[in-house]
């Protein structure tokens, strides 16, 4: 029985939305009432004493990254707090008090979110009790958000009073998420548009090293990426006041995370995608990355030029290709299989701003204490003991980064 587009179209719309985002996806807990909360343009702060404190001591700001819609407190507690380590009890533990700084939408223009950002600083700056200084930085996109904030008020002549500045697996250099995936959104926007649109929302511009607008484009940078990066330049590229230390989800060794290149990832089974496949990126000219096929259109072949093999370098993984099988295997008609989930995102190199991730040799080569201090833009770095996901909070990257706290 044959599947009309109208009919694929409503099956597609009440599916799952497609979020292609690091971290937890949903949580049953409820996140702890917070002390005080800030309204801020374009987002809000929430505010956590540490233990002994009833007002702001020793503020740590912690800005948040990228997805779609509204920063959910509820998600973000998730992550910072009942992974592998729970870095907020730690902080509140040793008498800090964490500052989440969330926006009214994750995916809006970077310079946009920073807004948020200046003014979480300047209100904490404003109601800290005393003269310890700020800790400032996020956790993905947060980087780049409280990075340009930071630099921006130096270069207004605004004193920020931060004196350690930290980004967590955020790409300085450059996110990637996979040009099939980016292709299968834009493929599919005749039945719902919103996979497209993240995929084409100014943050995703601004953060990816390759983005295609539609399924036909040839992978580039982004205009909007571009224009954030002399926007960054304007106001002289970082904060130069602060420390600035960095923390990687990926390995210094140049081991890769196992992902073989070129090989099928998710491949079409239901009816409405039989002749759909999405392939890991090669490296190499003209290469085979993805064939569509969505009910009653032909199937396209979508090609990639001089890309490095990508998505099994060194760095902060995202089960893009697992996000995407799981939505698809909850709409009739739409079942795929799935056999490699997950792809690089944030490439250890670009974590720790050392290269851009152009060339197999830029993400594999193994990356030494003197190429660190000669070349990397921050004063100290942590690196993983492999490639594990992004912004994942560990004992290992958690402990440094509390040693580094003033």
């Amino acid at each position: 029985m044959s599947t009309t587009e109208e009919q694929a179209a409503e099956a597609f719309k009440s599916g799952p939305r497609i979020v292609l985002a690091p971290g937890p996806r949903t949580t049953d807990r409820v996140p702890p009432q917070a002390d005080d909360t800030w309204d801020l343009p374009y987002g809000t702060a929430w505010v956590y004493y540490g233990k002994g404190n009833s007002h702001l001591i020793r503020p740590v700001l912690m800005a948040d990254g990228f997805s779609t819609g509204p920063t959910d407190l509820a998600l973000t507690w998730e992550l910072l707090e009942h992974g592998p380590f729970p870095l907020l009890s730690e902080l509140r533990r040793q008498g800090r008090d964490v500052v989440l700084v969330g926006y009214h939408e994750r995916s809006a223009p970077i310079l946009e979110n920073a807004e948020t950002a200046m003014a979480a600083i300047r209100g904490a700056i404003d109601r800290r009790i005393g003269s310890h200084p700020l800790t400032v930085g996020g956790f993905s996109m947060g980087g780049l958000v409280t990075r340009y904030a930071l630099a921006k008020l130096e270069r207004e002549g605004i004193e920020h009073f931060t004196e350690l500045y930290f980004s967590w697996d955020s790409p300085h250099t450059g996110a990637w998420i996979p040009i099939a995936l980016q292709a299968f959104a834009h493929y599919t926007k005749k039945l719902d548009p919103r996979f497209s649109d993240q995929i084409n929302s100014p943050a995703a511009q601004e953060l990816l090293v390759k983005h295609i607008a539609t399924w036909e484009d040839k992978p580039a940078t982004s205009e909007r990426r571009l224009a954030f990066l002399r926007a960054l330049e304007d106001v002289g590229g970082w904060p130069f006041r602060p420390k600035r230390i960095a923390v990687a989800n990926g390995p210094g060794t140049g081991a890769g995370n196992g992902v073989t290149p070129g090989v099928e990832a998710v491949t079409g089974k239901g009816l409405a995608v039989t002749g759909t496949e999405l392939r890991t990126q090669p490296a190499g000219d003209d290469q085979l990355v993805a064939k569509l096929r969505v009910v009653t259109t032909p199937t396209r072949e979508i090609r990639a030029d001089g890309l490095p093999d990508i998505d099994g370098a060194p760095g902060g993984t995202l089960h893009g290709f697992g996000i995407l099988a799981d939505a698809l295997n909850e709409i009739p008609g739409f079942g795929v299989v799935n056999p490699v989930r997950e792809h690089c995102f944030v490439p250890t190199v670009s974590a720790i701003g050392l290269r851009e991730p152009a060339t197999h040799d830029d993400l594999y080569t193994p990356i030494d204490d003197e190429e660190v201090r000669e070349k990397s833009p921050f004063h100290d770095v942590k690196l993983a003991s492999q490639s594990e996901a992004h912004t994942l909070i560990t004992e290992e990257l958690a402990t440094w980064f509390l040693e580094q706290l003033p």
